[in-house]
């Protein structure tokens, strides 16, 4: 399979593609082959005031229209998405690495199908009322939407980030200038070229490429009211700040996690085996929610140990334009230096690499899927999100024979983004679910299992708020209370 013969890398404003109002470009390097892809044009503080002036000018009248009017430019974005699945793969695969085959069998039909459900919601954007007061007194509530908004994307999935961002803010009512990452903005520019096509107004979505700065022009910005970010806690701490010192505009944040998984003596492996091993594989471990600490009771963990090797050691590394890889590379070299770094620290801190622990040949970073035990529960491998295809911590693999001691080290961490147990007991599964300090738990499954009608987020250091569910609509809007006074 071959990369797209022309690739747009200029700013999505306004409804067509513009450069920037001050010449900027970043570099682009495919990172299986390291070989340079394009210089990408990089938004500035008047490109991001353009795009928030198009933006208040096109927002009014979208917020008019009704839901159904709005839900179906996002059914026909879907149906656009899934048309142009194959091209867009192919610029987030060069862009950073994730294999075709992956997005094609998971990224693709979640995003076609997030964009639906959140059309569906636009249909019933309703709020309340009541006489409760019972002294001629009509009250309500108003579901009103914030106007002009921003999101701020990941690198590690950027159509499903893309979609879960843009598709509740407009079907709520909102415009929205989206900021991608600098480690993969090609298929986020692709899918802005689709809006206008699926009959979004100009100015309503809209699409910037740049690093730090450009997020940071966002975050700032004096007349965007609300900002929703996905990445590492150390930048949503600076974006929440940055927000704070600006408008206190609103805030989500969807950030790190370090994820436990628990496998009780009475797990099914013919379960717990594939869907631990997919998940610390799956996007070369480039995902917040993978569980990369595992804790297997005593009595089934030779057994599980040696099943668990067999079914990591199946994904291979490859060109990620071939369908038939299943795993590429880190997102590039500094993500793969990063991963390669705790390796290094977690081998000199006593740990045991029970498989894998090396990069697989010289061009990009492909490393090879690595376990590690006998990591002491301080260490760094095991408090810190590696971001890589690497389990490792609390002699990890580790074994535990008492359910109190176990949950109490599976909570033992900054981040709480989501958590995994595998029993049979139903009694127990509710127990531990109800004990682990995570926004998501999965029981009898794994990340990435979720749904889009449950909302996703953290506990503790893994984030603010909740983006998703049933109430998807809701939180990008603001809530206004209205009292009417009638004769009775």
């Amino acid at each position: 399979m071959s990369p797209p013969p022309t690739i747009e890398t200029r700013l999505f404003l306004s409804g067509t593609f513009t450069l920037p109002h001050s010449p900027s470009t970043f570099p682009l390097f495919n990172p299986a082959t390291g070989e340079h892809v394009a210089d990408v044009h990089e938004a500035g503080l008047e490109d991001v005031d353009k795009a928030v002036k198009a933006a208040k000018e096109a927002q009014p009248a979208w917020g008019k229209l009704s839901g159904a009017e709005r839900a179906s430019r996002l059914e026909k974005l879907a149906s656009l998405l899934e048309r142009d699945g194959e091209k867009i793969g192919q610029l987030d695969a060069i862009s950073m690495g994730r294999p075709v085959s992956g997005q094609l069998a998971l990224d693709i039909p979640v995003s076609s199908s997030k964009l639906r459900f959140d059309a569906s919601l636009a249909h019933s954007l309703v709020g309340q009322s009541s006489f409760l007061s019972g002294d001629g007194t009509l009250n309500m509530v108003w579901h009103q939407p914030y106007g002009v908004t921003a999101a701020v994307l990941p690198f590690n999935v950027p159509t499903i980030m893309w979609v879960s961002k843009v598709g509740p803010a407009v079907a709520a009512g909102n415009a929205i200038i989206v900021k991608s990452s600098e480690k993969s903005p090609l298929g986020a520019l692709h899918l802005a070229s689709l809006t206008i096509e699926a009959g979004f107004p100009p100015g309503i979505i809209q699409v910037i490429s740049g690093r730090g700065d450009t997020g940071r022009f966002l975050a700032e910005h004096m007349e965007i009211r609300k900002i929703s970010f996905t990445g590492s806690t150390r930048t949503g701490r600076l974006i929440a700040q940055a927000a704070a010192k600006s408008n206190l505009k609103a805030v989500a944040l969807e950030l790190g996690g370090k994820s436990p998984t628990i496998i009780f003596e009475d797990a099914d492996l013919n379960l717990a085996v594939p869907a631990t091993a997919f998940s610390i594989s799956w996007n070369s471990g480039q995902i917040c929610m993978a569980n990369s600490r595992l804790y297997v009771h005593t009595s089934i963990y030779p057994s599980f140990l040696s099943r668990f090797k067999s079914a990591f050691s199946t994904y291979k590394h490859g060109d990620p334009l071939s369908l038939s890889t299943t795993m590429g590379p880190q997102a590039d070299d500094v993500q793969g230096k990063a991963v390669l770094g705790f390796i290094e620290r977690g081998r000199k801190e006593g740990g045991k690499v029970e498989m894998g622990g090396e990069r697989v040949g010289t061009e990009g970073y492909f490393i090879q899927p690595t376990i590690f035990t006998d990591v002491s529960e301080d260490a760094d491998l095991n408090k810190n999100e590696v971001f890589g295809p690497v389990v490792g911590g609390y002699r990890v693999i580790h074994q535990f024979e008492d359910e109190e001691d176990v949950v109490r080290k599976a909570n033992d961490s900054e981040f709480g983004l989501y958590a995994a147990v595998f029993t049979q007991d139903i009694d127990r599964a509710i127990r531990i679910s109800k004990a682990l300090e995570a926004g998501t738990v999965a029981i009898n499954t794994s990340s990435p299992a979720g749904a889009s009608e449950i909302p996703f987020g953290g506990f503790k250091s893994s984030g603010i708020g909740r983006e998703g569910g049933l109430d998807s609509l809701k939180r990008w809007t603001e809530e206004k209370s209205v009292v009417l006074k009638y004769k009775a």
